[in-house]
């Protein structure tokens, strides 16, 4: 019983020691990648850079939709979304409000969830279409360091 005990201590000391050096390497605990991620995600939207939106998904990522079925992978991500934009040409975003929450990292993952409002601006002068939602996000460092989109939840919200 002492020996594990001892194993116990010892790994928690090693532990401890690896947090104490990557805080000391000025390494966070992911927190601040994951803010500059939001910040990053949040132009890309009100830029229209759908480009870039699409990066940020991992390859398996899963979209979760209101009223859909659950939409796989990165490439039936991005058919889903063009599709919605083919239908509104000439659009422009003019406003992209999100408010990130409860930021949670371990490791390689991140979980987050935010409020988001968002007015887009329809050509020939049509009404806007003005959207508030909730939405919850999984994160994954990959390989290279990048944060990717592994899981999105998105629903209807109400203008707060």
């Amino acid at each position: 019983m002492r020996m594990r005990a001892w194993i116990s201590v010892a790994g928690m000391l090693v532990m401890a020691a690896a947090i104490a050096a990557d805080v000391h390497a000025g390494r966070s605990n992911g927190t601040d990648e994951i803010v500059a991620f939001n910040k990053k995600y949040r132009e890309m939207h009100l830029n229209m850079d759908t480009q870039g939106i699409f990066s940020s998904w991992a390859e398996d990522g899963v979209d979760l939709m209101p009223g859909e079925a659950p939409i796989i992978g990165k490439k039936a991500i991005v058919a889903w979304v063009q599709g919605i934009l083919a239908t509104i040409p000439g659009h422009k975003v003019v406003t992209q409000d999100m408010e990130f929450h409860d930021i949670h990292v371990s490791c390689d993952w991140a979980s987050e969830w935010a409020t988001e409002h968002q007015v887009v601006q329809l050509a020939n002068g049509k009404e806007p279409i003005e959207t508030f939602g909730k939405m919850a996000l999984i994160l994954h460092r990959e390989a290279n360091g990048e944060w990717k989109i592994e899981q999105e939840m998105w629903n209807q919200g109400k203008k707060l």
